[in-house]
């Protein structure tokens, strides 16, 4: 059985705690820029998201690899990086349409996350259940997946497009 982290937005605080247990677990050290997880912060809203990799069914950062440093792991369903065989180049950042994949000068090879071997210890360090790491099935990818599928039926309902009268711009009158 996979599982996926399940990520909840609108249950996140903002603690960062999942950073600084992503931090320790993968570094041994509690720092945030080492983190791959992290917490976007909507300063407007007062609202905070957590984002990490989504593990991707097509992962175009595996695609991308010229070298095939980033492999699939059948136990955890992750794509894991092989530090030995990455090269740095940086193509998997540019092909990852999430961003999600860093580049570490210290290191000269790429981080993401690989689940911490299926434990990840971001969902354990989570507070408030933000983040839980569950059956895939759960995620609720099937059900976005579907909605995207309904067809242009239903996208022509919601996103009808409006007519609108033309405006023509007259030099001679500006």
């Amino acid at each position: 059985m996979l599982r996926a982290l399940k990520l909840e937005p609108e249950k996140c605080t903002g603690c960062m705690q999942c950073e600084m247990a992503c931090s320790y677990e993968n570094e041994g050290v509690f720092n945030p820029a080492l983190s791959r997880i992290k917490v976007f912060e909507f300063h407007e809203q007062g609202s905070f998201a957590p984002y990490t990799c989504t593990q991707c069914e097509e992962a175009w950062c595996m695609h991308a690899c010229p070298v095939e440093a980033i492999v699939f792991n059948p136990a955890t369903g992750s794509k894991d990086v092989l530090d030995d065989l990455c090269v740095g180049c940086k193509v998997c950042t540019i092909a990852c349409p999430f961003g999600t994949v860093n580049y570490r000068a210290d290191t000269g090879k790429v981080m993401k996350c690989d689940l911490c071997g299926g434990d990840p210890w971001c969902a354990k360090a989570c507070p408030t259940g933000a983040i839980t790491y569950v059956d895939i099935a759960d995620t609720g990818l099937a059900r976005m997946r579907a909605w995207a599928q309904r067809g242009e039926a239903t996208s022509a309902r919601f996103n009808a497009p409006v007519a609108k009268d033309a405006q023509n711009f007259d030099r001679a009158k500006a």
